[in-house]
């Protein structure tokens, strides 16, 4: 597995919105991600994987002993892309 660095136009296959999560990346959340998921567009995604093909979404509003929100691992076709645009200076 090669860890390149996604191009300006296109996002990381693994990200994660959790800061203890390793996938974690604070700049490419700044920007925007917008999640498909199955054709539908999604906008509760806590993590996702487009190689391995699955999305994790929180489990309404119940939270695990150390006050994380539980998730649930949906599996199927995922594309990811963009909400912004990166103007090259």
């Amino acid at each position: 597995m090669t860890d390149s660095k996604p191009t300006a136009d296109t996002p990381p296959d693994h990200l994660a919105i959790n800061p203890r999560s390793p996938y974690f990346d604070q700049s490419v959340l700044e920007r925007g991600i917008g999640i498909r998921f199955k054709g539908s567009e999604r906008t509760d995604v806590e993590e996702y994987s487009i190689s391995e093909g699955w999305i994790r979404v929180a489990l309404g509003k119940k939270v695990d002993r150390h006050g994380q929100p539980l998730t649930i691992k949906l599996t199927g076709p995922v594309e990811a892309w963009f909400l912004d645009t990166v103007t090259e200076d």
